[in-house]
């Protein structure tokens, strides 16, 4: 079958192996950088000040106020922060909070990031950013705000709690899954999902019964190194825009809230995307994806609905309207009533 796509690689090196977060330097030096902020949130100031220390004279120090969702009042200060220390570049050591607010730094001043991931979101192989303002939040791309480097190194995240391995883990395959039916999707773009789902499913059950295992930590940070890739290439959908506006709202948290979210998206997309759903079944050995994922969402007893992280049922309205008001990409036409059954159906748990 004659194809046609575009498909635009995004400039990007990537470090990755056991031990690679002790050549942060290097990167650094490749990049002509002489003094930079370090980045974390405050769960990651131990990790991260062991990356400050390494880098001598050349850390402008640890600023470890990060928080998902990057609320402006923080990025505004750490903007603050990067410039009162003559800092001309940021290293982010942590997941998607901390680089997030790398990349509101980078957005307001263009200092180049390096990230060091410690968990499985994938931001730092994108050029998306958020900020969240008022109880809304916003999302934009520039390339001013996509990482120069990457450093990942298994080792940092062989700490990473099983449960929030799991839920981050299904942030990844989120990237994996929506950019397969995204209208700018590519078969390169195909491979890497695909690729994606089929190593963070095989990855997350081993971690989850061996939290050390190595090679299992090794294989869902590549895994998540291809979803952030995938993200990165294509335009986000239904998922991520639900996503944002309950995360941005009502402060859930953002991995449990793509884990729960991820199964009954599938599910309301699966009969316009059947390619995707073919490719998924695949990847993940079953005719049903949607099943599949949700059960992996709940290894290690993660949340199983929108009503466990503390939402209430009035509360849906309010996400079914800002989400059917801003436009989306999405196979599917949705309105705020279809939204607002599919809200139903993920606050409650309701089987797929």
């Amino acid at each position: 079958m004659t194809r046609e796509f575009a498909y635009q690689a995004l400039p990007v090196r990537v470090a990755f192996g056991p031990g690679r977060s002790r050549e942060v330097a290097a990167e650094l030096d490749a990049l002509g950088l002489r003094r930079v902020l370090v980045l974390s949130t405050p769960g990651h100031k131990d990790v991260a000040g062991e990356v400050s220390r390494a880098l001598g004279g050349r850390s402008a120090g640890l600023h470890a106020e990060a928080a998902q969702h990057v609320p402006v009042d923080l990025a505004r200060a750490a903007v603050a922060v990067a410039r009162e220390r003559g800092a001309d570049g940021c290293v982010a050591v942590g997941g998607g909070s901390t680089i997030g607010l790398a990349k509101a730094i980078a957005l307001e001043t263009g200092l180049p990031i390096v990230a060091v991931p410690t968990t499985y979101a994938g931001s730092e192989m994108t050029p998306v950013w958020g900020l969240t303002e008022d109880g809304r939040k916003r999302t934009g791309r520039d390339p001013r705000v996509l990482p120069r480097a990457v450093v990942y190194d298994p080792d940092l995240t062989s700490g990473l709690p099983v449960p929030l391995s799991v839920t981050s883990g299904m942030n990844a395959m989120a990237h994996a899954v929506e950019a397969l039916y995204a209208p700018d999707t590519s078969p390169i773009v195909e491979l890497m999902a695909t690729e994606c789902v089929r190593a963070m499913a095989g990855a997350l059950p081993r971690v989850a019964a061996r939290p050390s295992d190595p090679e299992a930590r090794s294989d869902a940070l590549y895994a998540a190194w291809l979803g952030g890739s995938c993200l990165g290439a294509t335009t986000m959908g239904l998922h991520h825009r639900l996503c944002h506006a309950l995360g941005g709202t009502f402060g859930l948290p953002h991995a449990d809230t793509h884990s729960i979210m991820l199964p009954y998206v599938l599910a309301f997309n699966a009969a316009a995307a059947p390619e995707a759903v073919r490719s998924l079944g695949a990847a993940l050995g079953t005719a049903g994806p949607a099943g599949a994922l949700r059960e992996i969402g709940l290894l290690a007893g993660g949340p199983r609905s929108l009503g466990d992280l503390g939402l209430v049922p009035d509360d849906l309205d309010a996400v079914a309207a800002q989400v059917a008001e801003t436009p989306y990409a999405n196979l599917r036409p949705a309105g705020r009533a279809e939204i607002r059954a599919l809200l139903d159906d993920a606050w409650s748990g309701a089987p797929l």
